[in-house]
């Protein structure tokens, strides 16, 4: 791994590291495209996010011939969103569980790390895109008026990139 793949990889995770839940889309075999919102657990030092579900869930099922998913992270209130798509695995991995554990988990399954339907999803990360604007709600009205009357493109909204895996 390049350092350059590593500084991507801290780019992503930083921008999302605030921002808990993440709505995972999947798709079933009919290719109907689902989302729903999962706490994301952690972002790797290997571009992997890690999110805690259980294996009765029906799209974890879908995750065993369609393994690509979109996970989409939000914080309009800091003008800060993210879309990652990635490859996604369903695993029972106690040492993982037993890293990631935390008290708000165990409201979701009482029987805790030996609760039998406890599972892991790792999603791959193969490509993000983000748009964070560091810019003020005031600056940024200003700029979309403007380029309203103006006609022209609204600039200095934030920045925007784009990374491949």
């Amino acid at each position: 791994m390049t350092s350059y793949t590593s500084e991507q990889i801290a780019t992503i995770a930083d921008k999302i590291k605030s921002v808990k839940f993440g709505m995972f889309t999947t798709s079933d075999d009919t290719r109907t495209l689902t989302s729903r919102p999962l706490t994301q657990q952690q972002v790797d030092e290997q571009g992997q996010i890690w999110f805690f579900v259980t294996d009765e869930a029906a799209y974890t099922r879908d995750l065993l011939n369609n393994p690509q998913v979109n996970v989409s992270f939000a914080e309009p209130s800091d003008s800060l969103y993210v879309s990652v798509c990635g490859r996604a695995e369903l695993l029972k991995d106690r040492a993982k569980a037993e890293e990631l554990w935390n008290p708000i988990v165990k409201a979701w399954f009482p029987g805790g790390l030996d609760d039998p339907h406890l599972s892991l999803i790792k999603v791959t990360i193969q490509s993000a895109e983000y748009w964070d604007s560091e810019a003020s709600k005031m600056r940024q009205f200003f700029e979309m008026a403007k380029a309203a009357i103006t006609g022209d493109t609204p600039k200095d909204l934030g920045e925007h990139g784009r990374i491949n895996l």
